[in-house]
This record gives C-alpha cells, sequence and structure tokens, in this order.
C-alpha cells in the first residue's frame, strides 16, 4: 500500500474516533460494572472518543406504556445538555481500548496498517507520558478516566460537539474541573428531556360536535394529568437528581380566528387538581364556563377546526447532595378536530 494512501487512510480512521464505546466500569469510589444506558451516537467534532452513557432514568407516575411525549422548554433560550463527561474508563479499560484499536484494519485493502497508526496515536497520549504514563496502572482502583456522554435525545444539536475532550483522568473523591463534567443539576436537566407527559387532549361537551355561539366546556381528567417525577443517576456512584413535573395551566387555541376563549386569555389555570371542568347536567346551554371555546362561525360541510390544547408544567428538581430549585417551565400540546354546527332552527 502506498505509504500516501496509507496515511489518508490513517486519518480517515482518526477522524472516525468518533465512536461508541461500551465500556463496563470497574469499582471507582463504589463505581459499579452496569451499562445499559441509552446509546449516545458520537461527537459531532469527528475526532473524539464518546462513550454510551451509563445514565439510569426511573419514572414514577404515568406508565411508560401510556401514550406519552416529551416536554419542550417554555424559555426558548434554554434546552436540556447535549452532552457532558461522565467516568467511563479504568486504566485497564483504556489499554484495552487501544489494543483493540491496533487491530483495525487488518487484511482490509487501504486499511492495512492503519490501526497501528492509531494506537501510536493513543499511546502517545495513554502510555508515553503525554500527559499519560502506562494507562495509569499504577492507579487501578483509585480513579478513573472520564469521556465524554451525547444526550441520546439530542445527538444531532450542534451543543453535541462541545464535549470535545479526549478522556481525562479524575483522582477518586475529587472533582473534574470542567464546566460540562457530570453534577446532579446535569442529571436533573438530563431527566428533564426523559420526562413522559401524556397526551394533551382535553374533554369537552358537548361531545363529538358543538354549535355556532354556543359555549364549549373543557376539561382535563385530573386522573391522567397529575405531576410525574424521573429520576437520573449513574449506578453506583451516589449521584442522582429527581425532576418532577406538575401541571399547572392549560392554554386553549381554537384554531380559527372566528372563536372566543373562556377566559379571554385562552389560560386556563389549575384550580385546585384539577383543570377546568365538565358542564353539570341540566345546566342552560349558554352558561360560560371556566375554561372553554366559543365558536362564532361553523366549520364548514365536512370540515374541522384544529382545536390546540398545551399544557404547561411546572419543573422542579432535588438531588442527592441536597441541592435543587426550578427549571424551565415545559410545554406539551396536541391537536383535535372540533366539529361546528349552525344552530338549526324549527319554524312552524
Amino acid at each position: 500500500m502506498p505509504a500516501l494512501s496509507r496515511r489518508n487512510a490513517a486519518v480517515a480512521a482518526l477522524a472516525a474516533l468518533a465512536i461508541t464505546v461500551q465500556a463496563p466500569s470497574q469499582a471507582w469510589a463504589g463505581w459499579t460494572d452496569q451499562t445499559d444506558g441509552k446509546q449516545a451516537k458520537g461527537g459531532k467534532n469527528g475526532r473524539t472518543i464518546t462513550v454510551q452513557t451509563k445514565v439510569r432514568t426511573t419514572v414514577n407516575g404515568d406508565a411508560k406504556s401510556a401514550a406519552t411525549g416529551n416536554l419542550s422548554s417554555a424559555d426558548s433560550n434554554w434546552t436540556p445538555p447535549a452532552c457532558w463527561y461522565e467516568p467511563a474508563f479504568s486504566p485497564k479499560e483504556i489499554e484495552k481500548t487501544v489494543k483493540a484499536w491496533r487491530g483495525f484494519g487488518d487484511g482490509v485493502p487501504l486499511f492495512e496498517g492503519v490501526g497501528e497508526f492509531v494506537g501510536d496515536y493513543l499511546d502517545s497520549r495513554y502510555k508515553e507520558g503525554k500527559p499519560y504514563k502506562n494507562y495509569n496502572l499504577d492507579k487501578q482502583g483509585r480513579g478513573m478516566f472520564w469521556a465524554a456522554a451525547v444526550n441520546p435525545n439530542r445527538k444531532d444539536d450542534p451543543e453535541a460537539s462541545a464535549c470535545d475532550k479526549q478522556p481525562f483522568w479524575v483522582d477518586e473523591g475529587e472533582t473534574p474541573d470542567e464546566p460540562l463534567a457530570v453534577t446532579p443539576r446535569i442529571l436533573a436537566e438530563y431527566a428533564y428531556d426523559e420526562l413522559p407527559v401524556p397526551e394533551t387532549e382535553i374533554r369537552m361537551a358537548p361531545e363529538g360536535e358543538t354549535k355556532v355561539n354556543l359555549p364549549t366546556w373543557a376539561w382535563l381528567d385530573k386522573a391522567k394529568f397529575k405531576p410525574v417525577s424521573v429520576t437520573a443517576s449513574i449506578p453506583g456512584s451516589g449521584l442522582s437528581a429527581t425532576t418532577t413535573a406538575k401541571p399547572v395551566a392549560l392554554t386553549i387555541d381554537p384554531g380559527t380566528p372566528d372563536a372566543e376563549t373562556y377566559p379571554a386569555s385562552g389560560e386556563c389555570p389549575l384550580d385546585g387538581d384539577k383543570i377546568g371542568r365538565p358542564r353539570a347536567k341540566g345546566t342552560p346551554a349558554d352558561t360560560e364556563p371556566p375554561c372553554g371555546v366559543r365558536y362564532l362561525r361553523s366549520s364548514g360541510k365536512g370540515g374541522a377546526y384544529q382545536l390546540k390544547a398545551t399544557l404547561t408544567w411546572q419543573i422542579r428538581w432535588t438531588s442527592s447532595d441536597g441541592d435543587g430549585g426550578p427549571l424551565p417551565e415545559g410545554v406539551y400540546g396536541a391537536s383535535q378536530d372540533v366539529v361546528v354546527r349552525e344552530v338549526q332552527a324549527v319554524n312552524r
């Protein structure tokens, strides 16, 4: 294989270092071998070793089997983290990873010898004292190499490239001098991304179709729309955070300017443990509801308005180290058809 082609192949292989490494962790300050977190698909910059995150989430509240969605932040300037650094490799695992790379390309045209090239590159960092010597094997059990992990929900975000450092060493019990190192708050923000909120489908009276100029009552099933919590943790680390979402308001968009909402703002607040309420039997048809809509024009033959109901969730977090507080409110909405007919007059 010509030297130039080998070099080009080596450069391509180095660019391919944005890989998913499924690294079982050895004991480190109580860390255990558990690696069944979601798959992180690698860094954006094409040069950073990334790992499958070991963060686990546990959902309390609504069952995972229910129809659910994920919240969007009401604050357009804030999103959950796209990446972070977390404990990933023991010294023996770094050594094993480098050795595995040395076998890359064997017997494959154009890539023959590339594995050795990449192995030399990694050894220069982790074996030959630049900056680590002999993979830190003398520190086995007294620390870990931390590596970049990408939030699997945000792997395509440009911010996923922010974690562009190769794995770096952290002594047992030390806090990395790295803003994106995993903390309880980062776990809480990741849990925000994992909150499974129910589909925002409101109940209405009258049901099926409504009439022009007559109020339609709207409410939420309080048994379904209850607080939901997600706890994110790295098993064995003692680090965990719980993020809780509580529904606080329902916003109704009738789907047409030819309508009025109740209240006029279109925002129905939480009232005790419910939002809105069903229309009681015997209530006059023209009674204004605490939450609802009145259409001023029919939806036409065979037509329907797309009413959008958006629920606002108040978010707070607590953690294993006592920290906590609010996070930006989350919103989640869905549309549903509303058929509106003209009131049929009866001539006698």
